[in-house]
């Protein structure tokens, strides 16, 4: 179902992990789009930042993107696999940096490398499905305040 768009409801200051084969999550952040993050119901559109790892970017270029997503107030935050290349103590400190970004008040979406270490910041879980679509992980599944995406 690769091409097909994808509606995605993320909690307001929480962080909500993708789970599922990675092929599968990087398929679901590929779909996604920068542009169109809104409130449910036609309420308007909000500002959306895509934070990626880019060959040779160390660890404080990481933790200054994630800063930057902060200050200038953007509502939904898409993780794609920011922490890639980066040792455990990094990848602790990257994903510590996402749980303030969500405390300020943005709904963060994380797809991660290793999705187990990025589940001890996360507040909420979707896993991917067979058609391309996106379930709730029972027990993770995020608080009632949404943004769309």
């Amino acid at each position: 179902m690769r091409g097909a768009f994808v509606a995605l409801r993320l909690a307001v200051g929480e962080v909500t992990v993708l789970l599922g084969p990675a092929p599968a999550r990087r398929d679901v952040m590929a779909r996604l789009d920068d542009g169109t993050g809104r409130v449910p119901d036609g309420g308007g559109a909000v500002r959306v930042a895509r934070l990626a790892a880019h060959p040779g970017t160390d660890l404080d270029g990481r933790l200054a993107a994630v800063r930057s997503a902060g200050e200038t107030g953007a509502s939904i935050v898409l993780v794609d696999r920011l922490t890639d290349g980066l040792d455990a103590g990094g990848r602790r400190v990257v994903l510590a940096a996402l749980r303030r970004i969500a405390g300020g008040g943005a709904a963060v979406l994380v797809d991660d490398a290793d999705p187990v270490a990025a589940l001890a910041v996360a507040d909420g879980a979707v896993r991917t499905t067979a058609d391309g679509g996106l379930d709730p992980v029972p027990g993770l599944d995020g608080g009632l305040d949404y943004l769309a995406s």
